[in-house]
């Protein structure tokens, strides 16, 4: 049965609140593998490992496609092999919780880029405010962010910036999942020769594979399904705010699984980025007049 109009997009905000929990606690544990596999070959990995999965559940048929939606899966594929390259090569180097917060400033931008509402402007400016604490604590704490680590972060935000364009085309120009797991296919194989190394030493060693398709599942397969969904659903620049949750969830997976500390700056930041996205769903409960994101219609990229 097709869901009413105005329950999709609270539909649309649980899918990405259960992504923004999910991508954290992949990177945490991929975190365990960057001593044995290194950064780059954790990616490669993950990607892989994830376009095997997606390959073999939703056997997409791309023969039939057009120009378009090839484009689309290819530059989304290439925005997810850079955005997670550098996005683990930063957690590398720097604490988890920073490094989201961080990387946000790319959705952030975009969010206050695409906004058309002075609601959403103000909740964007919530959402800054958090992220400007947490990159503060993340400064003035006890362990300084490597520069280095800074420089990749940032990269990755642009990158991020790049997956959500082109996740909400590749949502519009291509039915169900098949043009994420094309994407994941093209980014495993732009990785593929960082991954060579680290393929051998993963199928000499059980564990180290179940780490290595744990991290695929929790950071690739689930928050990449349901943020496509998402897309689907609710206008880019909503799903950009609601995006502020993941460095909270990303603060509280390295706390739990990494050690990492959580200092009342840090609360402080989380309890601003939650306000946003809070503030935003309930601003998309009451926005009725803008019919394009309810009936499925994503702005797509010039």
């Amino acid at each position: 049965m097709q869901q009413p109009a105005s329950s999709r997009p609270l539909v649309g905000v649980a899918l990405v609140v259960g992504s923004c929990a999910s991508l954290p606690f992949g990177a945490a544990v991929a975190a365990h593998l960057f001593p044995v596999l290194g950064s780059w070959g954790v990616t490669s990995l993950r990607v892989a490992i994830a376009a095997l999965l997606l390959l073999a559940l939703v056997r997409p048929r791309p023969f039939g496609w057009n120009r378009a939606q090839w484009t689309a899966a290819a530059l989304f594929g290439v925005s997810l092999a850079a955005m997670n390259g550098f996005f683990y090569a930063a957690i590398d180097r720097i604490p988890l919780g920073p490094a989201v917060a961080i990387e946000f400033l790319g959705p952030l931008v975009l969010a206050a880029v695409l906004t058309r509402r002075l609601a959403d402007a103000v909740w964007v400016g919530v959402a800054l405010v958090g992220m400007g604490l947490l990159g503060l604590d993340g400064m003035i704490g006890a362990d300084p962010l490597d520069p280095l680590g800074l420089v990749f972060i940032l990269v990755a935000a642009a990158f991020w910036v790049m997956y959500i364009r082109m996740s909400a085309r590749v949502g519009a120009l291509i039915p169900g999942a098949g043009g994420l797991a094309v994407g994941l296919v093209v980014g495993a194989v732009l990785l593929l020769p960082v991954g060579i190394p680290a393929s051998v030493t993963v199928a000499a060693d059980p564990e180290l594979l179940l780490l290595a398709a744990l991290t695929a599942v929790l950071s690739s397969v689930i928050p990449y399904t349901f943020e496509l969904s998402a897309l689907r659903r609710l206008p880019q620049r909503v799903f950009g705010v609601l995006l502020s949750l993941e460095p909270a969830f990303a603060t509280l997976a390295g706390w739990l699984i990494l050690g990492q500390d959580a200092t009342p700056l840090r609360m402080l930041a989380i309890a601003l980025v939650i306000a946003a996205s809070v503030g935003t769903t309930l601003g998309v409960r009451r926005e009725r007049r803008d019919p394009g994101p309810f009936t499925g219609s994503i702005p797509l990229p010039d």
